[in-house]
């Protein structure tokens, strides 16, 4: 699959993949000059890329396991996603779980990609719903 991809800064670095079997694709900052990271703060670290994604598809950012555990660096919103119609320049919303300040450095890797194929639905409002062994168990209740 091809898609369309913009530099929309000179340093930007186009996504890729570490390895043949890897399913994201690493985003890499593009800042002028390190940006330190609080304990317990956040920051949004540009890409300096926008793309043009198909309609049915969105680009899912992911946090990267390694700063995850190493460093407590994790996506503030759990995932993100950009989705078809957006234009803008990516950008990672990155926080800082640990105690220690963190440095993000020009042309970091800071998340990961993954497209994706979605659904669109329409709802189908009703009175009832089928039956299933669950049926309304919550959190919880399927444990042991």
């Amino acid at each position: 699959m091809k898609i369309k991809i913009m530099k929309l800064n000179e340093a930007a670095i186009l996504p890729e993949y570490q390895t043949s079997g890897a399913a994201a694709m690493d985003l890499c900052a593009c800042i002028e000059r390190a940006v330190t990271i609080e304990p317990s703060g956040r920051v949004v670290i540009l890409t300096g890329l926008a793309m043009s994604l198909p309609r049915g598809y969105e680009a899912q950012i992911r946090a990267r396991s390694g700063l995850s555990l190493k460093h407590g660096i994790v996506l503030a919103n759990g995932i993100g996603t950009i989705d078809s119609d957006y234009r803008g320049e990516v950008g990672v919303i990155l926080a800082n779980m640990s105690q220690e300040k963190f440095e993000v450095t020009p042309g970091m890797r800071v998340a990961q990609m993954v497209v994706a194929q979605h659904e669109t639905v329409e709802w189908d409002e009703t009175e009832s719903l089928d039956a299933t062994g669950r049926g309304g168990g919550g959190y919880g209740s399927t444990g042991r």
